[in-house]
């Protein structure tokens, strides 16, 4: 994975998603990643143009952006989105904490 974002960013962001949003990262997995069966999603990267979810028994899931992003403020914009867009197409009510 590539894009404007050191590996201590990328390592930051992985931790922060595994540590405080890994029920997130598995909503975005059933509803936009194509695996609506997933039982575990832990974030395994980020760049301009995706993020990245290593599910179950190791099986890589990218899922777009939807934009291309340069700085880091945005990861966490995009990671909102993706988390209500995912909820909207499984039907569930989003958290507002985010």
């Amino acid at each position: 994975m590539s894009g404007p974002f050191t590996s201590d960013v990328v390592e930051a962001i992985k931790r922060h998603m595994n540590d405080d949003h890994s029920d997130d990262a598995l909503v975005i997995v059933r509803g936009l990643g194509g695996r609506p069966d997933a039982t575990t999603a832990a974030t395994s990267g980020v760049d301009a143009e995706a993020i990245e979810f290593t599910i179950d028994g190791g099986e890589l899931v990218r899922v777009p952006w939807g934009e291309t992003l340069t700085e880091r403020p945005q990861v966490r914009l995009a990671v909102v989105r993706l988390y209500r867009d995912a909820c909207a197409r499984l039907g569930i009510p989003a958290r507002d904490e985010h």
